[in-house]
């Protein structure tokens, strides 16, 4: 099954990275985006966000003709074979997932797809809360198109791309996982992504949507654990004479089965995956009856560590009151211009409240 017309649904940061890794392959993408600034910005060759090497390729593919946008979903469904749906799935102030992104998404799709004739495949990339594939988008699709699942084919296909490496990451991924409801729909998925990497497809795991979207949700939570836990030990060294955070996380990252990357002690993880990704997981939890403690423990030291670090300065020059502190980095980690759920701006704010003149200065945010 040839897939060579590809549609993009929400061109944020995971969206945009794709449909310019896709068209730089050969493969013809259309992009779809509500936010009718942001496509204007695009079709001038303008990235909305700081991604290395993608405004170059977004250059590329724009010239060539292999990326073009829109914001009709009966024209991007008509002129494409295959939709990665990568919208946002936001925070709701309790902490679980709104869905009414991909709500929309699916229910607008289901709709263009009701007189398609040709096979289609709806890939989701946005992350979602495990069953969503089966009993939200699913259901949707086939209510608005009165189509069943061997009329079309649908895949949940989780991101593990690193903000800053983003396309070195869809090039060249650890391995690909693929959550389909029938083998049409995964084979389908998977000879699409043999097309795109040719001989050097990675490693591929092909299981349920609910696994993959777990896949997902615990790959994020373990990571964003591995930070705290060396936060937590960097909180026994300043403690403890002679000890080095740096030293001990060296050590622990020699192990094989534990590995040096995500070990290094600071004021914890923010940006927009794993905050959101850890409580979400922790609210799914409670959800089903299932209490994850070392998850709350994890976003408990999380949660502390700014504090330790303004006990930490108040200790090394008596006080912050009236001090004047530099702080270097606003985005949430080196090599991007994101700011969401940024320590750096949480921590600005808390100097200021204590009576600090804070000067800041970011390279990229």
């Amino acid at each position: 099954m040839h897939l060579e017309r590809v549609a993009v649904v929400g061109l944020g940061y995971v969206g945009l990275s794709l449909s310019c890794a896709l068209a730089s392959k050969g493969f013809k993408v259309i992009g779809l985006d509500k936010d009718y600034e942001k496509v204007r910005m695009i079709e001038k060759g303008l990235t909305p966000i700081y991604e290395e090497g993608l405004d170059k390729v977004l250059g590329e593919v724009l010239d060539n003709g292999n990326l073009k946008l829109t914001q009709s979903y009966e024209e991007m469904i008509n002129w494409t074979d295959i939709c990665f749906i990568c919208v946002g799935t936001p925070s709701r102030p309790d902490g679980s997932i709104d869905l009414s992104y991909v709500e929309d998404a699916s229910r607008m799709i289901g709709k263009c797809l009701r007189n398609k004739k040709k096979y289609y495949l709806v890939v989701v990339r946005s992350t979602i809360p495990p069953g969503t594939t089966v009993n939200v988008v699913k259901k949707v699709i086939e209510e608005e198109s009165g189509k069943r699942l061997t009329d079309y084919g649908l895949c949940f296909n989780p991101e593990f791309l690193r903000e800053g490496k983003a396309l070195q990451d869809i090039f060249n991924p650890d391995r690909i996982v693929i959550g389909c409801l029938d083998e049409t729909s995964g084979e389908a998925l998977l000879d699409f992504y043999k097309s795109f990497h040719g001989d050097n497809v990675p490693p591929v795991l092909v299981t349920t949507p609910t696994n993959a979207e777990l896949i997902k949700y615990a790959n994020n939570a373990f990571l964003a654990m591995k930070i705290s836990f060396i936060n937590m030990i960097s909180q026994l060294c300043q403690n403890l004479p002679g000890a080095d955070v740096k030293v001990v996380a060296e050590g622990i990252g020699m192990d094989k089965r534990i590995g040096r990357e995500f070990l290094d002690a600071g004021l914890g993880w923010g940006g927009s995956c794993f905050p959101k990704d850890t409580i979400g997981l922790l609210k799914f939890g409670e959800s089903i009856g299932v209490r994850l403690p070392i998850l709350e423990a994890t976003i408990e030291v999380n949660d502390s560590q700014i504090s330790n670090a303004i006990a930490l300065a108040e200790k090394l020059v008596g006080g912050v009151y009236g001090k004047n502190i530099a702080v270097l980095g606003l985005a949430f980690k080196p090599g991007t211009d994101d700011v969401r759920e940024s320590r750096s701006i949480r921590l600005v704010e808390k100097l200021i409240e204590r009576g600090a003149r804070v000067r800041v200065h970011d390279p990229k945010a």
